[in-house]
């Protein structure tokens, strides 16, 4: 056998690392920097899922992570490749996803010769928006590198890794012998809490008369409603969830409270607020209120639960802080419990998760004279689906609307925006869930604004193959901005908030989906049944009135406090006088 046969290239070691780690699906966009490591993948029977647009490849291999629990993979190519990919990877930084993002990179030798894709320095640009990012010096440290990116984002705190390998570096080979190896790929600790801090969390659980748990993407695995269902049917203590750990009780479950939002209104219905908050796989910031203290009070003890250390404290004083993973946390409390037990919390669970039930009662008209209420909209789309789905939610009160209707039957089916606030996610989300579970149908949900990033990835689900139910309400605004505008400024102001009456039905047909439009509040189960039954990719379009504005909308607008000269900052603190 001749020297040449016993080489590998690097697109052959990259391949054979990825599936040693058992990574059986890639999400990419053609590249000519890459085709070796493609080529490494048909050798190694990896399925190359290719969509229309880089941060629609990046946004499916985090919502595979996501859905899966484990690692997510995106291969882009060099320079625009890699730009177009950067929204991907800030929104899975943010959010604490773990996706490797292979990108390409000119060749090594031909640095500061002005090559094509090559004048920027990539890695510089990714390491702000990573959790770790790194280039590929030479061919026979691929396999150790790659393990190693693997390792860091899957490990700690979850987040998006970029692993950058060079043209030459990639197309060049080395005899077997001289690869390093892909070493650490089984490592995957799951860190329990220390004695002290499982004595304490039971102290301040024994102590409190109105506890609360709100739960938190971190938190929206197996694994952890597993836990999480054993704790409370031990404790009753309600539960609350951000958007994306909905589904970790059960549907209809008695200590399900639902959003964690919900927690604000109890002062309204005559409930006292909690006087214990458990962050389980969560974190603070403005989708738990901020520093108002509306959904966690500020005179509550606070018990933070989360992989990341350096996250407790962020907003104000924690009472425990237990840097550990939640499953074990939760498990050693009761079993630290022993025969004394905890207390039965059911009295104030039920009062607490009361509100779960008012979110619709404010809307009792189905249709206006501007077109269906987008509440009623939602609420019947999730009728037709049921509760089996995974869903991607995107746009800004469209997404509100449907997250306040969804109900699922386990945890990770719900997919939307997190802190980077980033539309457009939506369709990259739901071809990334669909390959993930091919037996589980996939619903996106989303406005006409959002719908208009990446409509070029209903050809992908044509051409794939796959059967989502893409759901648009259609409004003709920008609602969220629009109406934000019009609290500011008054009812008859609007900038570059209006959109025209875009036909997504039509557009999606053209793609080669199955797709209706309906603009009656009765016709809106049917046809989603029928989208439903087609085992198609289909599109149902819902004519929405764009006069309605979703309470999230003027929550986050905030307001600014009269007679005291505050200057009103949407969406953020307001500048005091």
């Amino acid at each position: 056998m001749s020297d040449d046969s016993e080489r590998l290239s690097g697109g052959d070691l990259l391949a054979r690392s990825l599936s040693a780690a058992g990574v059986r699906k890639i999400f990419a966009l053609h590249g000519g920097h890459l085709d070796g490591f493609f080529k490494g993948c048909v050798d190694q029977d990896i399925d190359l899922i290719d969509t229309r647009h880089e941060a629609a490849a990046g946004h499916a291999a985090d919502a595979y992570a996501r859905t899966t629990g484990g690692l997510g993979v995106c291969a882009v190519t060099a320079g625009p490749g890699f730009t177009n990919a950067l929204t991907a990877i800030t929104n899975a930084q943010l959010d604490g996803s773990p996706v490797l993002f292979i990108i390409g990179a000119a060749p090594l030798r031909e640095i500061e010769t002005n090559p094509l894709q090559g004048g920027i320095d990539q890695i510089a640009a990714a390491r702000p928006l990573a959790k770790w990012a790194i280039s590929v010096p030479t061919t026979e440290r691929i396999p150790d590198l790659t393990a190693m990116a693997i390792r860091r984002a899957l490990t700690g705190r979850r987040g998006p890794v970029v692993l950058e390998v060079p043209i030459d570096v990639l197309h060049a080979s080395v005899k077997p012998g001289q690869a390093t190896l892909a070493c650490g790929l089984n490592v995957q600790p799951r860190p329990a809490p220390s004695p002290d801090e499982t004595r304490r969390l039971l102290a301040l659980i024994r102590a409190a008369r109105r506890p609360v748990i709100i739960a938190g993407l971190e938190a929206a695995s197996k694994s952890m409603a597993d836990a999480l269902t054993r704790f409370v049917t031990a404790t009753a203590i309600p539960v609350f969830a951000k958007t994306q750990a909905i589904g970790l009780l059960p549907p209809d479950h008695p200590l399900d409270g639902g959003a964690a939002g919900n927690l604000g209104v109890l002062p309204a219905i005559g409930v006292q607020r909690p006087d214990l908050v458990i962050l389980l796989g969560a974190k603070m910031g403005l989708l738990l209120g901020g520093r108002s203290g509306a959904i966690v009070p500020h005179e509550a003890r606070l018990a933070q639960i989360y992989s990341d250390a350096g996250e407790m404290g962020r907003l104000r004083d924690v009472d425990l802080a237990i840097a550990a993973d939640g499953a074990e946390t939760l498990d050693s409390v009761l079993a630290a419990a022993g025969p004394r037990g905890l207390p039965d919390f059911a009295p104030w669970a039920a009062r607490a998760t009361a509100a779960r039930e008012l979110f619709g009662q404010a809307w009792p008209d189905r249709e206006t004279a501007g077109g269906v209420h987008p509440y009623h909209a939602a609420a019947a789309v999730a009728e037709a689906v049921g509760r089996e789905a995974i869903w991607a939610l995107d746009g800004g009160e469209a997404a509100s609307w449907m997250g306040g209707c969804v109900r699922v039957s386990g945890p990770g089916r719900v997919l939307t925006h997190g802190y980077l606030g980033c539309l457009g996610v939506g369709l990259g989300f739901a071809i990334g869930a669909q390959i993930a579970h091919p037996e589980r149908r996939v619903i996106h949900v989303t406005g006409d604004g959002s719908m208009g990033f990446h409509i070029q990835e209903l050809d992908t689900l044509a051409r794939r193959g796959l059967p989502v139910v893409t759901v648009v309400m259609n409004n003709q605004v920008w609602g969220m901005s629009i109406h934000g505008q019009q609290i500011m400024y008054g009812q008859n102001y609007n900038v570059i908030s209006r959109l025209g009456m875009t036909r997504f039905a039509d557009i999606a047909e053209a793609f080669g989906c199955l797709a209706e439009r309906v603009s009656a509040y009765d016709d809106i189960v049917p046809a989603m049944r029928r989208a439903l039954a087609s085992g198609r990719p289909a599109l149902v379009e819902i004519m929405t009135d764009g006069d309605i504005v979703h309470p999230v909308t003027v929550s986050m607008l905030g307001k600014a406090a009269q007679d005291t000269g505050e200057v009103l900052i949407p969406y953020y603190e307001n500048l005091p006088a």
